[in-house]
């Protein structure tokens, strides 16, 4: 791989908002690659109008907003012109490769740029988009009710099959390499008909600075004293089936009254956050959970620290099932001991770390798990002493940064 001084240029389209803050664009990309000498340049659209910020990793060129009513259907249009003002900015005008993530129609874009230029074109799926339409479509059907909710329910089925045929017919075999989030994953597109051998799995990781428990300072919130307290990181959502968190804490109320689970996380909407508010309220948990909303995250962390279980609940399904969830890596970088349920990835995790229950997402072997946790301190001990070993040895962007910049290393020098 080239030092710094010779830096390879990735012409980069997300479909996140920028500037980025999910940490497999923001740390992998701009803190690790470059060390590798990969430097990108982000095309993609903003959250909010006038948000913007440098990438110290290259440039970012930001057109158009996702808060648009029209971004759906803008925003090939809006990144096939980001693509020119970042090939205006390169030397030579010409980028190492072109790497689309997680968009379709600009997926399209990128492997026709990338065949004019004649580099190579990359694309990096962290999520299954398609799938992901058609749950939508599915939901819309159930719901169909008059004139509007049916045409609403035609658009959503034409945009799931347009979808489907563009992502595994056009773009996906024109891919030089795909990047997916899981082993899983990789085994899924592997079933399609896809090659094994071009796919690299990139899962979820932590930064190793921001996950040191000595340097997080605990929280000092009085609520928390004299409890068993139990910690979720991570949005809340009826689709992600948050309320089962309450259905595990039910289980254990009974015979541990001091029980207190931290929810630290927001919702997607207010209206999330009134549907948990309410869940509470219905199954009398007022003094059992503390729904913290937003947080920053060294206070998020703050308040993590003072648990002595973390919780991973992930919902089964062809969504959840390729996915690469963050928050049980995190638990185990800070030396929580948790118990995870059962989609591949973060059994994979619980199995290779021996830090941890992996069980069925169902609440009475959740509150099983917790109770031999809480009842057994040499067990959860052992737990956590092996999480942030492992997690350093596997799960660090600086280890999954030199995973990947070999990959690129390998496709960039053919």
């Amino acid at each position: 791989m080239p030092n710094a001084s010779t830096a390879s240029s990735i012409l980069f389209i997300v479909r996140d908002p920028l500037p980025p803050v999910r940490a497999d664009v923001l740390t992998l990309f701009g803190t690790e690659m470059p060390r590798y000498g990969v430097r990108s340049e982000l095309v993609g659209q903003c959250d909010l109008p006038g948000a913007g910020a440098p990438w110290p990793a290259g440039a970012m060129h930001v057109i158009g907003s996702l808060q648009s009513r029209c971004a759906g259907v803008c925003a090939p249009l809006w990144d096939l012109l980001g693509l020119l003002r970042a090939l205006r900015a390169l030397p030579g005008r010409r980028p190492a490769c072109i790497q689309v993530r997680d968009k379709i129609a600009s997926g399209v874009l990128g492997r026709l740029a990338a065949a004019v230029l004649r580099v190579p074109f990359l694309y990096w799926m962290s999520f299954p988009i398609v799938e992901g339409f058609e749950v939508r479509r599915d939901e819309l059907r159930r719901r169909r009710r008059g004139l509007r909710s049916r045409l609403l329910w035609a658009a959503h089925a034409l945009r799931a099959a347009a979808s489907r045929r563009v992502i595994y017919r056009l773009v996906l075999p024109g891919a030089r390499h795909v990047f997916v989030q899981s082993d899983a994953m990789a085994d899924w597109l592997a079933a399609k008909g896809f090659e094994r051998a071009r796919m690299t799995a990139v899962p979820m990781g932590v930064d190793a600075d921001l996950f040191d428990r000595a340097r997080i300072e605990p929280v000092h919130d009085a609520r928390l004293d004299g409890r068993r307290v139990l910690i979720y990181l991570g949005r809340i959502a009826q689709a992600r089936r948050s309320d089962f968190l309450l259905d595990v804490v039910d289980e254990l109320r009974a015979g541990m009254p001091e029980v207190l689970l931290v929810i630290a996380g927001d919702a997607p909407s207010n209206d999330e956050m009134a549907w948990m508010r309410r869940q509470i309220a219905g199954r009398g948990l007022e003094r059992h959970v503390l729904l913290t909303g937003w947080l920053d995250q060294r206070t998020a962390l703050g308040y993590a620290v003072r648990a002595e279980v973390g919780l991973s609940p992930i919902p089964r399904g062809v969504l959840y099932d390729v996915s690469s969830p963050t928050k049980l890596v995190e638990y185990l970088a800070l030396g929580i001991p948790s118990v995870a349920n059962d989609i591949p990835d973060q059994q994979q995790v619980i199995e290779r770390s021996g830090a941890g229950l992996c069980v069925p997402m169902q609440a009475r072997p959740f509150a099983d798990a917790v109770r031999a946790l809480l009842a057994d301190p040499a067990l959860a001990a052992g737990f956590a002493s092996r999480g942030p070993a492992w997690v350093r040895r596997h799960r660090t962007y600086a280890v999954l940064g030199r995973d990947v910049a070999a990959i690129y290393k390998t496709i960039l020098t053919e």
